[in-house]
């Protein structure tokens, strides 16, 4: 099986400005990200920009750049345009990985890749992880997945689903009956689904989640799940995001035992 990995690299960050070149142990962030996805079993690596800054710094250590309109509102968008754009052929597995992710383990991302190749009735793929504290469930910037019992999304929420009737407005804990999970914001396509997906209309359930992935269900497409073959470390999306993992890389923590802190 062969897969393309694609990083959305944006500049205009509103929470962190210039987040893609903002350094991490040496190296600017998209450069980790970037070594994230050589270490995968990608048969090619390229980082999407719309900014000449991130295209020179990326060019300068060793990346295929994929210069693409600065006007699109998505991650998704951008790697449609990547695809016309480099004419990948349409049943390649393209994987969207987030370019402020530099600690995604290289396993999961040959997990989803390889999950959405063994099952063609599949649209997407992605993972989760177990929710572990009650804080985490009801943190709104967490989103949550329920899921069929072939792993197929039921539901992403911001809210803490599946909602136990009778335990959460008593205690407020986790119930022991449930597992919840957390998604991952980490994707495999085909190509020409998502192709087709970007020019779909939004729906409500999308707009009013603020949660993308609602389009493929609300037009009956089905996107697999499947808990994370190992424990992404986190993201960074906030100048406290690119402390603390610039504390723990300079710890040499391994990527299994580091905490994750958000998702997208």
């Amino acid at each position: 099986m062969e897969f393309v990995v694609v990083i959305p690299a944006r500049y205009g960050s509103t929470r962190l400005p210039a987040k893609p070149l903002r350094e991490i142990a040496g190296k600017p962030l998209v450069q980790h990200v970037h070594e994230c996805a050589k270490r995968s079993r990608a048969t090619r690596v390229i980082i999407a920009t719309d900014d000449d800054r991130i295209r020179a710094v990326a060019a300068g250590f060793g990346a295929q750049v994929c210069m693409t309109k600065a006007s699109h509102a998505t991650g998704s968008d951008r790697l449609a345009e990547v695809i016309a754009l480099e004419k990948i052929p349409d049943d390649t597995i393209v994987v969207n990985l987030q370019g402020d992710e530099p600690l995604m383990p290289p396993a999961v991302i040959n997990q989803v890749a390889e999950n959405l190749a063994a099952r063609p009735q599949a649209s997407a793929a992605t993972v989760c992880m177990r929710v572990l504290t009650a804080k985490e469930l009801f943190d709104p910037h967490v989103v949550k997945v329920v899921t069929n019992e072939k792993g197929y999304a039921l539901y992403f929420s911001r809210a803490p689903i599946p909602w136990d009737r009778d335990k959460f407005p008593l205690t407020g804990e986790l119930p022991s009956n449930v597992i919840h999970y957390r998604h991952i914001g980490l994707y495999a396509y085909r190509s020409h689904f998502l192709t087709q997906f970007v020019n779909w209309p939004g729906c409500a359930l999308e707009q009013s989640e603020s949660l993308e992935q609602l389009r493929i269900l609300w037009h009956g497409d089905s996107i697999h799940v499947a808990e994370a073959a190992e424990r992404p470390g986190p993201g960074v999306d906030t100048e406290e995001d690119l402390h603390h993992v610039s504390g723990l890389m300079a710890q040499g923590i391994p990527v299994a035992n580091l905490r994750l802190s958000r998702s997208s």
